[in-house]
Formats: structure tokens, C-alpha cells, sequence
């Protein structure tokens, strides 16, 4: 059923291209990189950077590095939404009822670990230095659901428990993510008031475009104005309502990276989901399935731009910031995930799905461990660009490194695989 090297292939090989030829550039020719990176492609635009120019007077400037990570990863960050929505919202969805509760709590762990160790062992290295890297705490809370999940599937096998335990506890922390993002680094001075056009345009576009046709085709089993609605409209509404709320988002302070989050939950969608690594998806033909199947090649592309302009950094910038990110996976990970997730077992008595063992939470923490793009992301906007910024991506990179650890805590634990 699930074609995961596909899926990978298709959403990383491209990031992880990107991310080896900024590496490369950037430590071969650092100024040409930068420059390569920050290029101005308009000056004093209507969307850009926020900055105050050589005559005192507040311009937004568009650059290469604003329009990938400001502009074009909200449809990104809209494919995660995505997932995350159906999972809530329909009566199949993964983190519905009972069946969620543990990998819930367990992912409530893998969050605080990583934010304990991050800021514990920040604290320890002294004040000076827990001022400079305080901000970056989100940091090692990510995880990268599609590298963590290829590597759970060559810890457990593909027909293990762990494996979809691992995926809904991915799912959950890429909810968690999102809220963080908008919550706790706002892009700017805040302007909440600016949040009323993206509200506005999320409940429009679904009064007009979704509610009213399907209340117009009550009793109607041909459906005549949905219909209508679908083939002759298509994504169009929903892409104009997208941009003005990604416009709110950006004048109200809040990363406009989210800015298509509203909207996502107005599009009509199936009334079941199989994953976000199920061939079946394919054969869903719903409109958000297929505005979701139309950005498959731009956000490839995206993501490889992703890495590109934003793993570059210089093998000499590694500090305290890299071993604090580094650390919080690798540590903070396994433990938050193990404790919390074995208090909602036993104590809590939740259990965990049949054929897992509690032993196996440890290896599902070092699969998790894997931050990476979103641990990128979070480390673009948690510091100004320079060396603290710098060595928290170097800690986001290494992270790979945790998939080494799971095979060897997998063999450790004596994880029996099970290939379905």
C-alpha cells in the first residue's frame, strides 16, 4: 500500500541536492553564496522584507531568500496542513479517538525533551551564552516526517505498529510546529488587526464556493451548482483567497509561510484519507487531493530552492548552538518520547497498539530525532542571520546522524521487523 522510497525520492532527493551544493558553495566561495542568496530581485515592492534603507524610510525588499522561505514554502506548509486536517477532521483520521491518545501524549514528550535539554544545558554553559541561543528552543522540537518515516520502515519493517505509531506521532508534531511558528516567531511587529483579511477571505471563499453550492444542491442528487462550481471555478477562488491571507499574515507579523493555513480547511475534501504516503491517495479526486496532487513537481522544486538557500553555512561556524540543537534531538528526542509515552501506557493505561513493545518508544525516539527541514526552517526565522544562526543550522544538518542511532538502538532493543 505505501510507496515510501517513492515519496522520499520525489520530496527530498531535491532538498537534500540543494543542501549538499549550498554546503559545498558555501564553504568553497562564502561571499558569492551569500550574495547568491540575499539577491534583490525587487526593490521597495508591495511583499518583501521589512527593512529601514540608507534614507530612513521603510522598504520591503524582495529577495531570493524572502521569496523561497516567505513566499513559495507556504504551499509546503500547506501540504503538511493538509494532512494534519484530515487527520482531526474525518471520522477515519488518524489522530481521532482513542488510537491517537498514546502517540499524542508521547509527541507532547518529544516536544518537551528536546526544549529541557536545549535550554537546560544552555543554562549550564552560563548566562552570556544562554541569552545568545535562548531563542532557538523550537529548534529541536521538529521532526522530518519523511526521512523519519523511510528510516522507521528500515528499523521495523513495514508491516510493524511502530512504524504507524511513528508516522501519527510525526503528524501530531507537525501540528504542534505550525502553532509554534505562528505563536512564538512572529516576522515582525505584531498587527493583528491585519488577521481579519485572511479570516475574512477563509470564511468567504468557503461560504461562496463550498457551503452555498452544496446547500443550493440539497435533494439534488446531480449536484448542478457544486458541480458547476467545480469544473468552471476549479482552485481559482481558493488561490485568490490564499494570497490575500497570506498578505494578512505578512502585514500583521505573523510568518507568512502559515498564510495558507486558513484556507485549507474551506477547500472540499474526501470524506476519508489514506496518508500522506499511500499510493491510494492518488485515487482520490476530491479538490483538495487534486490541488494537493497539482503542487506535487512545484514543491519538489520548492523544497530543493529550500535547501539551497538556507543549509549553507561554513564547517568553521559550529558553536554552542550546534551541540544544544544536536543534543536536544538526539537526547531530548528518545527520552521525552520514551517517558511520556510509557506513562500513557501504563500509568494512563491508554496502551500502545498490539505487537509494540514499551522498549520499542527509544528506537521510535531516535527515528524522530531526525529534524531536519523543518529544524532548517525554524533556525531561519529563531535568529538573524550570522554565526548563531549559522551553527543551529549545522546542529539541524547532523541530525541525520539520529538515523545511524535508531539502527543501532533497533538492534540494541532487538527490534524483530516485520515487513507486513
Amino acid at each position: 500500500m505505501y510507496r515510501v522510497w517513492d515519496f522520499v525520492s520525489n520530496y527530498s532527493l531535491f532538498l537534500i541536492g540543494g543542501a549538499i551544493v549550498a554546503l559545498i558553495w558555501a564553504n568553497i566561495d562564502p561571499t558569492g553564496y551569500h550574495h547568491f542568496v540575499e539577491f534583490e530581485l525587487v526593490h521597495d515592492f508591495i511583499i518583501g522584507h521589512l527593512h529601514v534603507d540608507e534614507t530612513g524610510h521603510d522598504v520591503r525588499t524582495l529577495t531570493l531568500h524572502y521569496l523561497v522561505n516567505d513566499v513559495l514554502m507556504a504551499f509546503f506548509f500547506a501540504i503538511a496542513a493538509k494532512e494534519v486536517w484530515e487527520a482531526v477532521i474525518l471520522k477515519n483520521g488518524s489522530l481521532r479517538g482513542r488510537k491517537a491518545a498514546t502517540p499524542l501524549v508521547a509527541t507532547a514528550g518529544g516536544m518537551a525533551g528536546p526544549i529541557l535539554v536545549y535550554l537546560g544545558i544552555a543554562a549550564f554553559l552560563g548566562s552570556e551564552t544562554y541569552s545568545a541561543v535562548a531563542n532557538g528552543w523550537a529548534i529541536p522540537t521538529a521532526t522530518d516526517i519523511a526521512f523519519s518515516y523511510l528510516v522507521g520502515r528500515m528499523v521495523f519493517g513495514a508491516g510493524h505498529p511502530a512504524v504507524r505509531f511513528l508516522l501519527l506521532l510525526a503528524i501530531a508534531d507537525d501540528a504542534a510546529g505550525l502553532l509554534i511558528l505562528a505563536i512564538f516567531y512572529p516576522s515582525g511587529e505584531l498587527a493583528p488587526e491585519w488577521l481579519l483579511l485572511s479570516i475574512g477571505a477563509a470564511v468567504a471563499v468557503f461560504v461562496l464556493f463550498n457551503w452555498l453550492p452544496r446547500r443550493l444542491d440539497r435533494g439534488n442528487q446531480l449536484r448542478p451548482a457544486s458541480t458547476w462550481v467545480r469544473k468552471s471555478l476549479s482552485f481559482w477562488p481558493y488561490l485568490i483567497a490564499g494570497a490575500l491571507s497570506w498578505y494578512g499574515f505578512q502585514e500583521s507579523g505573523l510568518h507568512p509561510a502559515l498564510g495558507l493555513l486558513p484556507i485549507v480547511p474551506t477547500i472540499p475534501h474526501a470524506d476519508r484519507a489514506f496518508g500522506i504516503f499511500s499510493a491510494a491517495e492518488e485515487h482520490l479526486h476530491d479538490l483538495l487531493n487534486e490541488i494537493e496532487h497539482a503542487l506535487k513537481i512545484p514543491v519538489e522544486i520548492i523544497l530543493g530552492f529550500f535547501g539551497l538557500l538556507n543549509a549553507g553555512v561554513e564547517f568553521n561556524s559550529m558553536g554552542a548552538a550546534t551541540w544544544l540543537v544536536l543534543l536536544g534531538l538526539v537526547v531530548g528526542k528518545p527520552v521525552g518520547i520514551f517517558v511520556f509515552g510509557w506513562v500513557a501506557a501504563v500509568p494512563m493505561r491508554l496502551g500502545i497498539p498490539q505487537g509494540m513493545r514499551i522498549i520499542d518508544l527509544v528506537v521510535i525516539g531516535f527515528v524522530a530525532a531526525i529534524g531536519f527541514t523543518v529544524s532548517l526552517f525554524v533556525a531561519s526565522v529563531a535568529f538573524d542571520p550570522g554565526p548563531i544562526q549559522d551553527a543551529a543550522k549545522m546542529g539541524a544538518l547532523f541530525s541525520f546522524f539520529a538515523a545511524v542511532l535508531a539502527i543501532v538502538a533497533g538492534r540494541i532493543c532487538r527490534v524483530e521487523r516485520q515487513e507486513s
